[in-house]
């Protein structure tokens, strides 16, 4: 086993904000794995190439084969460009693309960035293509965090994501479970789009709104949120489920975010609950964590049952990249890094490809 890993981890999520790239250590310590984030950052996307990914989902499949060689590159020049300026030395990159396609349905997952050509643009090896495995062994491929969880943040008994969409993880008799719950900042950034801002400050166009209890209902009744676990969500699912709903309610953008927040903290809470106890502790990351206001929804719903922890700015931001490195890591050991008690596959995996520059 290689003394201490230093791994450049990649990710893009559904949400759009830019492409997070978390520089980290690994190393074991009495056989637990411990890590240091040490030079971070997020390349926003240009309105342009964020709208090409949007839409990505409606390409022909030569567009589709183009642009994922284009954010291959794109990646791998972003890469090369932060390496070099922090002068890194990094034993590989660990990517987790950009997810275009996710229909567990049909067996399939799909995330863009070719994993040689982002090698050739790094001049780097790259570790890439975490979920297709999964979904090959009959699991959802999602979500892959938990492994994260497990390992690099035990000390906390659940570990919330407020990303594009919410999801989380726990222990239930010595295993660990986790599930996609709702669209979380998905809603939320597409319930502003008629107003131009990318995000809602805090949540305080939120905060001044009210509650639409037609739009309430409708949410909570779908039926994704009847549906045992393990479960994930896809684009695809927010455009065909949600998204008619949001267009058909006539009342403003303050009241429909206020629905909006009230409805993914009520649907944490109606997740986790039953698997809370006393004292528990829940750590919260992703981009959501800086909403005030959904976070103040989330602790309301959830009572004294379990106290909402927000960590330092770099864990909130970097989490996913942080443990996308991870996965790479595991992957390089031969270690599981895909659990089937989260994704409901026939069995654990190792999984991620490796693609070395040419």
């Amino acid at each position: 086993m290689k003394e201490t890993y230093h791994v450049l981890g990649l990710m893009s999520g559904t949400s759009l904000d830019g492409l997070d790239m978390a520089y980290c250590s690994f190393w074991k310590e009495d056989g637990r794995w411990c890590f240091s984030l040490n030079k971070s950052t997020c390349i926003e996307y240009s309105p342009d190439f964020q709208e090409k990914l949007k839409c990505s989902i409606e390409l022909s499949a030569l567009d589709l084969l183009l642009l994922n060689n284009e954010f291959g590159k794109w990646m791998g020049e972003q890469a090369k460009t932060f390496i070099n300026k922090n002068q890194l030395e990094v034993d590989f990159v660990s990517s987790h693309g950009h997810t275009v396609f996710h229909q567990i349905d049909k067996e399939l997952t799909y995330q863009i960035g070719a994993g040689q050509t982002l090698a050739n643009a790094a001049g780097q090896k790259v570790i890439c293509d975490f979920r297709t495995l999964d979904v090959t062994l009959g699991g959802q491929g999602a979500p892959l965090v938990p492994i994260g969880d497990e390992l690099l943040f035990s000390d906390y008994d659940f570990c919330l994501n407020l990303g594009g969409i919410s999801n989380a993880s726990f222990r239930i008799n010595g295993m660990r479970k986790a599930f996609d719950i709702s669209p979380a900042n998905m809603l939320l950034s597409y319930i502003l789009k008629s107003t131009g801002k990318c995000f809602d400050d805090e949540g305080k166009m939120a905060s001044s709104g009210k509650l639409v209890e037609p739009l309430w209902n409708a949410l909570n009744a779908l039926g994704f949120y009847q549906q045992p676990f393990p479960k994930s969500l896809g684009y695809e699912w927010f455009r065909d489920e949600m998204m008619p709903m949001i267009d058909d309610s006539q009342a403003n953008v303050e009241d429909q975010l206020h629905t909006a927040v009230h409805h993914i903290a009520f649907q944490i809470s109606e997740s986790l609950k039953p698997y809370a106890a006393m004292n528990n502790k829940m750590l919260v990351t992703g981009g959501g964590a800086k909403n005030l206001f959904l976070i103040e929804m989330i602790q309301y719903y959830l009572g004294n049952s379990i106290e909402v922890v927000i960590p330092e700015t770099s864990v909130i931001d970097f989490k996913e990249a942080i443990v996308f490195a991870f996965m790479g890591v595991l992957r390089s050991e031969g270690e599981i890094n895909c659990l089937s008690s989260v994704t409901g596959a026939s069995k654990d995996s190792s999984s991620g490809v490796i693609f070395y520059p040419w």
